[in-house]
């Protein structure tokens, strides 16, 4: 249970507050959601950017020069650095809070590691309520950092209001196997680490598919920035890029139709979370561990089991 002084901590940004209060989040009880439902109404003013790329693309280092360059402005920013949890890597890699350890001593700057959990697309699921909390203590920007594995990344697409795809030269021979997933969200493009061989090649990979894109006058037509983070070279053309999307996204009340767009998918990805919590009961799953063998003998499809299990879910709802 929370009480008015964690929400004070929070709202002043503590750091210490708002720590407790992302831990709380992703415990995903009932603490959670009271605490989500109580600083909604103050998440609302926050930027939230989605930087995403196969690994080893920079990430991490771009999103340390971009976090400088917003402080330079007097911005504040919450980071969430989404780290892989793999039964082969041995579990979360903090390498990114390591790179990061010097803006993290910043206390404009906010740094969370979160694991995957799993996520299909490398973005935890409780990375946007995290995002919220982040939002609640009054940072300018969120920028949400994912592995970028090559999965379906459209789970940060939803979560940011801005989104860049992070690629580098060697990535030009594997782009058009990208363009169904990765490719397809990008608000904009990086080319990190610019001066290595093939970078032209994978220009005009990446200007290839945005060809092959229907297009009209009032389309946001993403663009391709050279950088190399580790040198800050390319930073200052990111960050203008992003204020252009935000003026792009601002007139005609595109942002707003955005982020009514993406709540309603998150409004349905917790709907649906709830009704699975509650229909798999230990009751339900004995009854489909009994029937199993059913299915598995030919005897009784899958559909009929499930059509099964879920009439006798609205039969206890009645």
């Amino acid at each position: 249970m929370f009480d008015n002084t964690l929400l004070e901590k929070l709202y002043n940004r503590e750091k210490r507050g708002v720590s407790r209060c992302i831990s709380i989040v992703e415990t995903g009880n009932s603490d959670s959601i009271e605490l989500l439902r109580e600083i909604y109404p103050k998440t609302q003013n926050t930027y939230r950017i989605g930087i995403t790329g196969p690994p080893g693309a920079g990430k991490s280092t771009l999103t340390n020069q971009l976090t400088k360059h917003f402080r330079k402005q007097g911005k504040t920013v919450g980071i969430i650095a989404i780290d892989p949890t793999s039964p082969f890597t041995g579990g979360a890699l903090l390498g990114d809070r390591v790179r990061m350890s010097e803006i993290g001593l910043d206390e404009g700057v906010f740094i969370r590691s979160m694991a995957t959990r799993g996520s299909l697309g490398g973005l935890s699921r409780k990375t946007i309520d995290a995002a919220d909390v982040l939002s609640a203590a009054g940072y300018d920007y969120v920028i949400m950092e994912t592995v970028g594995v090559g999965q379906s990344e459209l789970d940060i697409a939803r979560a940011a209001d801005t989104t860049m795809v992070v690629l580098v030269p060697e990535s030009g021979d594997s782009i058009q196997a990208m363009k169904a997933g990765l490719m397809e969200i990008a608000d904009f493009y990086v080319l990190n680490k610019s001066d290595r061989p093939g970078a032209e090649s994978a220009i005009t990979s990446i200007k290839t598919i945005l060809m092959m894109k229907n297009h009209t006058g009032n389309d946001w037509f993403p663009n391709i920035i050279k950088s190399i983070a580790s040198e800050n070279i390319g930073i200052k053309e990111i960050a203008h890029e992003i204020e252009n999307h935000n003026s792009y996204l601002l007139a005609e009340d595109r942002l707003r139709i955005k982020r009514e767009l993406n709540t309603k998918l998150r409004i349905k990805e917790i709907v649906k979370n709830f009704l699975t919590e509650d229909l798999w009961n230990k009751y339900r799953v004995e009854r489909l561990n009994i029937s199993i063998e059913k299915v598995l003998d030919g005897i009784i499809s899958p559909y009929h089991l499930a059509e099964e299990i879920i009439e006798n879910y609205k039969k206890e709802l009645d």
